[in-house]
């Protein structure tokens, strides 16, 4: 027996919901928490809504919003009804992405501490070898020394 999605749903039965794609609308939800969150976004809506009021309190003839502004307000709670969970959307998906870079860095930041550890072990390795290792300022006074003694032996003969 195979296990299925959803065992609360029959078999035969068509899906019902609307089909899109998440990555499209995750990008279209960033773009517009990214021009929401702008001061430029603040400055043209509080333009419109300053051209609004003026319109619906000083023409009579453009009055189709009176003084306490409902289709106005209706608006701003459209906008707001909308935007809240777009900008969440935006906000977990980027979350989403700061965890997986995180992880990232985590795995970049170990790989390279062991890297270091392992230099560290060849470098204390490589000095270890090179302690018994003689120096040319050595082989040079050894030299020296020897070739004072066969100086010093030919002169005996």
């Amino acid at each position: 027996m195979k296990r299925r999605e959803d065992l609360g749903r029959p078999r035969n039965q068509a899906k019902i919901g609307v089909q899109y794609n998440p990555g499209a609308f995750g990008a279209f939800a960033e773009s517009i928490a990214r021009l929401m969150g702008t001061a430029r976004f603040l400055i043209i809506q509080s333009i419109m809504v300053l051209i609004w009021i003026l319109l619906n309190v000083s023409f009579v003839a453009f009055r189709w919003d009176r003084y306490p502004f409902i289709l106005l307000n209706l608006m701003f709670s459209v906008q707001a009804a909308y935007a809240a969970p777009l900008i969440l959307l935006a906000h977990n998906r980027q979350e989403s992405r700061d965890r997986e870079q995180a992880e990232l860095d985590r795995t970049v930041a170990t790989r390279t501490q062991n890297d270091a550890e392992f230099l560290a072990r060849e470098i204390a390795s490589v000095q270890l070898a090179l302690a018994n290792v003689a120096t040319t300022d050595e082989l040079r006074e050894h030299i020296e020394r020897l070739s004072a003694s066969i100086e010093t032996l030919h002169r005996q003969k």
